[in-house]
């Protein structure tokens, strides 16, 4: 496909911090990029982490793996209606939660709160750290070596960074990102179809869960208009409402389909009016460039706000996610105060902090360890260092 001149292109990309010789097999920069993406551990183990709903609570709602796909899928027909690099958006979307903790966001918090002495924890930062350091997969580096459009974009996740983690300032330093800018074009793209993502497949959760009750989403801009719409469709078809799984999945598809539609159109009236030049351009410019219009965008913010209140904060989630904080918390003051029960492989990157005499060294060995966990094994560790099982 012809890209446009503002996508990021392979004459102008900026390589990887160890050089490689091209493909072997003809596949591009951001292909291997997405390859090395989907052969990762931390990858793999995506399956096992929580999204809204504990992996083992039920076999057909999110996890972590499932969403990042859903993430992909959304963002590449994004990227390809714009004549943008396809490949570096779906390795970003792959990769954007490569750093979550076991048990969402419930995981983040206790480590951010384990860790707030020692520079914090955030899964965004965590994301880079897996790709540039943990993964060990190759003889000649640490990290999965991406190419720099990749990095920029996970750096970048939620836009230019005000206040950087000390690793993503050393990092910069290191591969200048120039983390007070935006990412490319493709990168934003990435970053919105995650929210388009979990906000319209969270509400199918929720439903599922019978957390929610369609009559709750009647009022709800875009989600009730969708409703509405898929009801008429139903009864049109003599199909009964008592169908609840078809009358979801009509409901969610529209919505995901008003929010898509709107973002592409708004992105290229943004781009027509910055007349941008090149991949640059985009970066510079005094404000993102892929948005959704003023109108969807007040709507799409009633659905986040919707979803905070009815399902991320519905007593259900909230006993879930207590016991995951709990965990967490539990796992990291036994392992920060007893480092000598890591296994192996970790007592030997410890050895490594040590040596720089920085007690905040071995602190973020331990929040590595836990981050990298899926909902299974933490709970297995939390029950081999106390003898004690969490229910679940």
């Amino acid at each position: 496909m012809d890209l446009a001149i503002y996508a990021v292109q392979e004459a102008t990309a900026r390589g990887r911090v160890y050089p490689e010789a091209e493909s072997s097999s003809g596949r591009n920069p951001w292909q291997r990029d997405r390859d090395r993406v989907i052969h990762s551990t931390a990858f793999r183990v995506l399956q096992y982490k929580t999204q809204v709903f504990v992996n083992h609570e039920g076999d057909f709602f999110r996890t972590r793996l499932t969403h990042s796909l859903e993430v992909a899928q959304i963002a590449r027909s994004i990227a390809r209606s714009l004549r943008l690099n396809e490949d570096l958006t779906e390795c970003l979307a792959l990769a954007h939660d490569l750093g979550h903790p076991p048990f969402g966001h419930a995981g983040e918090d206790a480590l951010q709160e384990g860790m707030k002495d020692y520079n914090g924890f955030c899964h965004n930062d965590q994301s880079l750290r897996q790709v540039t350091r943990l993964e060990q997969r190759y003889v000649e580096f640490d990290g999965l070596n991406l190419t720099w459009e990749s990095l920029e974009g996970l750096a970048k996740h939620n836009g230019p960074v005000a206040n950087p983690d000390p690793y993503l300032k050393a990092y910069d330093q290191f591969y200048p990102m120039e983390l007070s800018s935006y990412a490319s074009t493709e990168a934003q793209i990435a970053s919105i179809s995650d929210d388009i993502a979990y906000h319209s497949h969270d509400l199918d959760d929720g439903l599922r869960a019978g957390l929610l009750q369609f009559d709750d989403l009647k009022d709800l801009p875009i989600v009730g208009e969708a409703l509405y719409e898929a009801r008429k469709v139903m009864q049109e078809s003599s199909v009964s409402e008592h169908r609840s799984n078809r009358l979801r999945h009509e409901m969610n598809r529209r919505v995901i389909d008003v929010l898509v539609s709107d973002l592409k159109k708004q992105t290229l009236l943004n781009i027509q009016e910055l007349q941008p030049q090149n991949a640059d351009d985009i970066r510079y410019a005094q404000t993102g460039i892929v948005q959704f219009s003023p109108e969807v965008g007040h709507a799409n913010q009633m659905i986040r706000q919707f979803l905070y209140k009815n399902l991320y904060h519905h007593w259900r989630v909230n006993r879930m996610s207590r016991k995951g904080r709990m965990l967490v918390q539990e796992l990291f003051g036994v392992l920060s105060t007893n480092t000598d029960l890591l296994p192996k492989e970790w007592q030997v990157r410890l050895e490594k902090a040590q040596e720089k005499k920085k007690k905040s060294g071995a602190m973020r060995v331990v929040a590595d360890y836990i981050a990298g966990m899926t909902d299974r094994y933490a709970m297995e560790e939390y029950q081999r260092l106390t003898d004690l099982a969490i229910s679940t």
